[in-house]
């Protein structure tokens, strides 16, 4: 692959996050840096080839980010792209919310142009800070023409990611990131993306549609859990999603309580175990995910608790009834094709 012979345009928006972050006084480090001085800080511009917008959106630990920040993101990001003269967008974040906010993005990107997601897991003070690096992988990812067509992407580490697939599965890592069921879609190399497999199979909704702010709790099911987090929720929330042990199981005590809650909202059942689907007809003792999805619990799929949360959320935000519910994670949950 070669260098592109005429310049392209990517928008950076920063959040804040790790990558941004500064130490204080000793204490530890906070966002400080804004996204010029993110950019400012990395070498290897001039090679690259591609002329990069700034945009300080948030300065904010990735924690703090909540559903409205990145709705407005998402919307800032549609009209940049409809103004034209953009290959890419990235966007710099925090890594603890990276792969919720990655996919919420994911779910209300309809254009042909990529958005690419990237943080950092070692902060600028530190000897071998990696946001340069990850920096400047996903602005050549965003600027690519291959990149086009793929949603949401996530780069860190030189991987690239499907926003959909992703995971953090460690504190610290600098190769904290992983898509335990697909493998990454891709890598860079000498500064370019290389896919080694085709788009996933994504789900989008009208983001015009958004007319609410749902409650969507998440339960995750311990040993000897008797449901006392499930008390209180009818009449609070407005849907939730449970991660079951193994393929979706509970205890039996929780099965009476999920299956009431389940006529009154959408409730979703996951894995907590971090890969693979949830099951559908192994096993049917009361609390098994047969038992759970006769009771009216929605399997969530390939999905993960988080994403599940992140899916339901946005549904039940655009008006989305229990059919709805039903299909949504029958195609979202659905298996990564190449």
């Amino acid at each position: 692959m070669s260098a592109h012979a005429s310049p392209r345009r990517v928008v950076v928006y920063g959040l804040g996050g790790t990558i941004a972050m500064t130490s204080d006084n000793g204490r530890g480090v906070v966002p400080a840096l804004s996204a010029a001085q993110l950019v400012e800080a990395v070498p290897g511009w001039a090679d690259a080839g591609i002329e990069v917008e700034v945009v300080d959106f948030r300065r904010l630990p990735s924690a703090s980010l909540g559903f409205d920040d990145l709705l407005a993101l998402a919307a800032e990001i549609r009209g940049r792209l409809a103004r034209g003269g953009v290959d890419g967008v990235v966007v710099t974040q925090g890594t603890d919310t990276l792969e919720e906010a990655a996919y919420l993005l994911d779910l209300f990107h309809t254009a042909a142009e990529p958005v690419v997601v990237t943080g950092a897991m070692r902060n600028p003070a530190l000897a071998g800070a990696d946001g340069p690096a990850n920096l400047l992988a996903a602005v050549r990812t965003a600027a690519h023409p291959a990149s086009r067509g793929r949603g949401v992407l996530v780069v860190l580490a030189d991987q690239i990611h499907a926003a959909g697939r992703v995971r953090k599965t460690h504190t610290s890592g600098v190769c904290a990131f992983t898509s335990p069921d697909s493998g990454p879609l891709g890598l860079v190399a000498e500064g370019d993306p290389w896919f080694l497999s085709g788009p996933t199979v994504r789900f989008t909704l009208d983001p015009a549609a958004v007319r609410a702010r749902p409650r969507v709790p998440l339960v995750t099911v311990a040993l000897g859990d008797d449901g006392v987090l499930l008390h209180g929720l009818a009449g609070r929330a407005d849907g939730l999603v449970v991660a079951g042990a193994g393929g979706g199981h509970v205890p039996r005590d929780l099965v009476a309580p999920l299956g009431e809650l389940a006529g009154s909202m959408p409730v979703v059942l996951a894995s907590r175990t971090g890969a693979g689907p949830v099951l559908r007809a192994t096993y049917a003792y009361p609390g098994s995910e047969r038992d759970l999805l006769e009771r009216g619990l929605v399997g969530a799929g390939l999905l993960d608790p988080l994403k599940a949360r992140v899916l339901l959320w946005a549904l039940l935000a655009c008006g989305g009834d229990r059919d709805a519910v039903v299909s949504a994670f029958g195609r979202a949950g659905g298996a990564v094709h190449g």
